[in-house]
């Protein structure tokens, strides 16, 4: 009863006003009076419960105004890591009518980044604009959209509350925690192992496959395609490219096995652990991607961590199958057939499943990560 009766007052808030404290006192005054007139007849008491009524006309009207000619803008908000400060901003316009005074503005925000956020405008000056933004530090990774902002004033007489709501998209994306590990001898392996390395058109520090180290004589045997011919003219004699080619580690997927069911606190442990080992690979200069259930096979360091932001489990399977590559299997069931030189790491109470890697929830992953393959 008592949340139908608090709906019922909110509606009407939004709607037209409800009475503060002040107002519902001088309401009941305004009654008082005139049920005494309509015993006594006395006019007097006419003319007191008439003012009292007009006096809360007035501060109807006013609020209703107040609220009037108010337009509420967001910018972008940039993306910002687990346990980091969230800065939220929006502009308050007032396109048109006087100056506004005293009006509360209070974000609806989702679950997940708290209880809605109140905060105050003393004045809001004709044809100007005022900021208003505040912090927040969201625990969780995660994409969390919202849209509902409401302002809310009793100005200029305090007797009444009127309310609007404005529908102002604000999208908010936290990535995962990017853990800084010192080393990973799992990672290690495969940019170190031979059998597993190729050749690669990436630039490192010196040269690249198909770059021109130096020109030397011709001998026999070399291939014509090689030869260096405005050289060769210039010196009279064949001069060939001496070409330097340069090796790189296999090319590495990190999975997340996000298409199943997962307890929810190691998958958050998981995704931390597929952004930390991303990250590590690229820093040891591997040809990394990231694959999930739903995206499939990205990469670049905005769209790995967005789509790791995005990510849950038990989502829709949209991705082809996983690539013919080594892959690094993060998952909480019974390890897959994978590709030769692939690995798996379980996050399981069931104990370790073939070479599969166990994963303790308990423990802090940074510190697993980097002792893995000793």
């Amino acid at each position: 009863m008592a949340i139908r009766i608090k709906s019922f007052l909110k509606t009407l808030e939004h709607r037209i006003v409800v009475p503060s404290y002040s107002g519902m006192v001088l309401l009941g005054f305004a009654l008082f009076f005139f049920i005494a007139a309509t015993n006594t007849m006395a006019g007097w008491l006419y003319v007191m419960s008439g003012l009292i009524l007009a006096l809360l006309a007035i501060a109807t009207v006013s609020v209703r105004r107040n609220l009037r000619g108010i337009r509420v803008e967001r910018p972008k908000l940039d993306p910002v890591q687990a346990g980091d400060v969230l800065r939220i901003k929006f502009d308050l316009h007032n396109d048109r009518g006087p100056q506004k005074a005293l009006i509360q503005v209070i974000d609806v925000l989702p679950p997940g980044l708290g209880s809605p956020h109140t905060s105050v405008i003393a004045t809001l000056p004709a044809r100007r604009s005022v900021e208003v933004q505040y912090d927040l530090m969201p625990a969780r990774r995660g994409v969390y959209r919202w849209q509902r902002l409401q302002l809310r004033t009793g100005a200029p007489l305090g007797l009444v509350w009127g309310s609007r709501t404005c529908q102002v998209n604000a999208v908010a994306v936290v990535h995962p925690r990017i853990l800084s590990l010192t080393c990973c001898p799992l990672i290690d392996r495969f940019g170190t192992d031979r059998s597993l390395q190729q050749l690669s058109n990436r630039t490192p520090n010196a040269a690249t496959s198909g770059q021109t180290r130096s020109l030397r004589p011709y001998r026999w045997g070399d291939s014509s395609r090689l030869i260096h011919w405005r050289t060769s003219a210039r010196l009279g004699e064949l001069r060939v490219r001496e070409l330097e080619t340069f090796t790189s580690g296999q090319s590495i997927v990190i999975a997340l096995d996000s298409a199943r069911a997962w307890d929810p606190e190691n998958f958050e442990q998981a995704v931390t652990a597929a952004a930390a080992l991303y990250f590590y690979a690229q820093r040891q200069q591997l040809q990394v991607q990231l694959w999930t259930a739903n995206a499939g096979l990205v990469k670049g360091d905005r769209n790995v961590l967005d789509t790791l932001a995005s990510t849950n489990p038990n989502e829709m399977r949209q991705a082809e199958a996983l690539p013919d590559v080594p892959i690094l299997w993060l998952t909480s069931h019974t390890p897959i057939n994978l590709p030769p030189g692939s690995r798996s790491l379980l996050w399981t109470s069931d104990g370790g499943l073939g070479d599969a890697i166990l994963i303790n929830s308990i423990e802090p992953i940074d510190l697993q990560l980097m002792g893995l393959g000793n």
